[in-house]
């Protein structure tokens, strides 16, 4: 086989194809589609030099069969592919390809799953549906917080900001990516210490409650730590997905299933692969990964202090929250065969004062997520979980918060220490 076996631009695509679009830049000297097959030949049964396979073997070739400008689209067979096995479906359509000297630059921009691969995982546990079902949240949007300084504090500190931000309206807390079990603020006795104050503010409160506790580390101890979870009475777990790696996800969804637990994704290293258009890999492709091995919360962008702009935050949901999308410019055509959509968790420099942007650019059917935008208010942690409340009334209400504030001392202030500006 030689490279021009893997361009076939008269190819229809077979419905149980794994379709993959990329964005080429072709290195000196390599034209649009030499470097195209090289990369299809890479990631499916090619290699650098001529060989001569057998008729069954040739069947397993991944094909080009679209080029438009930068734009590539290749099939890859469904037999190449472990069901159920993400490692070596990722190892396949995203190994080697990245660091091949035919291109200058290679993004996977988006996948079309087949069928039969999306039903080989479990898909989410609770889904949208689910969660709001397990906080007794009929319309409005979930919110979170995560305590700021987001480490360093105290197991008795954090419990008793637990306690603050719960009363004042906030239905999650959270940890944040990097706080997990060190020495300040031990995993099993904040967990404990968070779990008293969550039953005491649902008793003050009348409202669910619970708390997204970061259980990110090895394997095992992942699953000692799910455990502990369950066994002080709290229905999430949180993992950060991309440094646990697609086979720490998965292990830790059959754990969950078992247990009852509701996982809560942050996508935290995702710029390492996203962040240049160019090269890499684009967050809706995380998304869709995510949703296939069944977490029922992640990240998705906030328009906040980080990057990513309303198409990308857009496409994000859409891919995860949606039972279908139709294709749109750097967006194949997908349909999730029954899988649960998952919520979209918008985070990252956000306030009262700007997160009616992302209600009206998304929907209701958001988790908002607010740190220093709770924290930072003049009046306290309470005020600020007050105000976040307060902003989101508002908004179901059809009322601007500028509005809304005039009878809200808490929105009020919020509005006065940060306005309407987005944070950089």
């Amino acid at each position: 086989m030689k490279y021009k076996d893997f361009l076939d631009l008269k190819y229809e695509p077979k419905k149980e194809d794994l379709i993959c679009l990329f964005k080429v830049k072709p290195a000196r000297g390599f034209s649009m589609k030499d470097a195209a097959s090289r990369v299809a030949a890479e990631s499916s049964n090619g290699t650098w030099t001529a060989l001569k396979a057998p008729a069954h073997v040739r069947t397993l070739s991944a094909k080009v069969f679209d080029i438009k400008g930068e734009y590539v689209k290749i099939a890859y067979p469904m037999e190449l592919f472990e069901k159920g096995n993400m490692p070596q479906i990722m190892s396949s359509i995203a190994g080697n390809i990245f660091g091949m000297k035919a291109v200058n630059s290679l993004r996977l921009v988006d996948v079309s799953w087949p069928k039969s691969i999306v039903r080989s995982f479990k898909g989410p546990q609770y889904g949208i549906k689910g969660i709001r079902k397990l906080l007794k949240i009929k319309n409005r949007p979930i919110t979170a917080t995560v305590p700021k300084p987001k480490v360093g504090f105290y197991p008795e500190e954090h419990a008793r900001h637990a306690y603050e931000l719960w009363t004042g309206g906030v239905d999650l807390l959270k940890d944040d990516e990097n706080l997990s079990n060190q020495k300040f603020n031990r995993f099993e006795k904040r967990l404990k210490l968070c779990m008293k104050m969550r039953d005491k503010a649902e008793k003050e409160t009348g409202e669910r409650k619970s708390y997204l506790v970061n259980i990110t580390a090895g394997v095992d101890e992942m699953k000692k730590r799910a455990k502990l979870a369950k066994d002080f009475g709290n229905e999430y777990v949180m993992l950060d997905i991309l440094t646990v790696g697609w086979a720490g996800v998965q292990t830790i969804r059959d754990l969950c299933n078992e247990l009852g637990l509701a996982i809560h994704a942050h996508r935290a290293f995702h710029a390492a692969f996203d962040r240049n258009p160019n090269h890499g890999m684009s967050m809706k492709v995380i998304a869709e990964i995510a949703r296939i091995q069944g977490v029922d919360q992640l990240h998705i962008g906030g328009l906040g202090k980080l990057a990513g702009a309303r198409r990308e935050v857009l496409d994000n949901y859409i891919k995860c929250s949606k039972d279908s999308n139709k294709k749109g410019f750097e967006v194949l055509a997908q349909e999730w065969h029954g899988i649960k959509p998952v919520f979209g968790v918008c985070s990252g420099g956000l306030h009262p004062g700007i997160i009616h942007r992302l209600l009206k650019l998304l929907s209701t059917d958001i988790v908002i997520q607010v740190g220093g935008g709770v924290f930072g208010h003049p009046n306290g942690v309470k005020s600020g979980a007050l105000a976040l409340r307060q902003a989101i009334d508002a908004y179901m209400q059809g009322v601007s918060v500028t509005e809304y504030a005039k009878t809200h001392k808490e929105l009020a202030q919020a509005l006065k220490t940060w306005g309407h500006k987005t944070p950089i």
